[in-house]
């Protein structure tokens, strides 16, 4: 009889029937395998399924733990380096900070020195103007009291003879002037200390005018100086003499301008 056909499929061969036949037969054969309890396929079958399921697991595993502990090196690694450049960076700076201050420190030593130095060298130059000071002083001071111990030097002429006659003067309170005396000198003698008038009545009485003032001997005698020579012919002791009496009888030799 002959078997129907419908739209859309194909009459099944004979072969194509054996061929179903044996798939589903296989089929239910592996599906009784698996759930009879007891027999050696049932006890193998989780075995296998386990290993079959747990190899991928340990491995997935296995890789994430290795991979966390490379990460964790990895990271050790680089902190150790961020760590170690650190370090390096601090002694680096801290090296540098020694150098500037041993710098510094070497710096300030060398100003010390130098200021030192100058100072001394200042001192010294002080201490040498000192005593160079003091010694010129001192040598001022010995020419004073030489000057002062040793008796005052006078020229040999009139201006020297008036000059130290003034001094003496001076010291025996006898007034005059070197104008004044000048004067009478130029008028009496010329400036002659030997000259001597034998010609007036002094010379006619024996006792002859002498001298620079032309004083006679018992004026002379009279009004002598102390520290004067004992000579009318000395002109210092003539001069003395004779403003002394010329203070006594006319104030000073400065009042008197002509014979006295």
């Amino acid at each position: 009889m002959p078997v129907p056909t419908f739209s859309g499929y194909r009459r099944l061969t004979k072969t194509h029937k054996l061929s179903a036949a044996g798939i589903a037969a296989a089929g239910a054969a592996a599906l009784a395998f698996a759930v009879v309890p007891g027999s050696a396929g049932a006890e193998q079958a989780p075995e296998a399924s386990q290993a079959l399921s747990a190899k991928p697991v340990a491995e997935l595993k296995t890789d994430s733990v290795g991979k966390i502990q490379k990460d964790s090196a990895t990271q050790k690694s680089v902190e150790a380096a961020k760590k170690a450049k650190a370090e390096a960076e601090k002694k680096k700076l801290a090296d540098l900070a020694a150098k500037q201050k041993q710098a510094a420190a070497e710096m300030a030593k060398k100003k010390a020195a130098f200021a030192a130095k100058a100072k001394a060298e200042a001192k010294a130059k002080a201490d040498k103007e000192r005593a160079a000071k003091e010694a010129a002083n001192r040598s001022a001071a010995r020419k004073a009291a030489a000057a002062a111990a040793a008796p005052k030097q006078y020229p040999n002429n009139l201006d020297g003879w008036i000059r130290e006659s003034l001094d003496i003067m001076k010291k025996h309170n006898i007034p005059g002037s070197y104008e004044g005396i000048h004067r009478n000198i130029i008028r009496e003698s010329g400036g002659n200390p030997n000259a001597i008038n034998n010609w007036d009545i002094n010379a006619q009485n024996g006792v002859p005018s002498i001298g620079l003032l032309q004083v006679i001997k018992p004026t002379f005698d009279a009004y002598h100086v102390p520290g004067t020579a004992n000579s009318q012919y000395d002109p210092v002791a003539n001069i003395v003499a004779a403003c002394n009496y010329a203070a006594d009888r006319y104030g000073s030799m400065d009042n008197v301008n002509s014979a006295y």
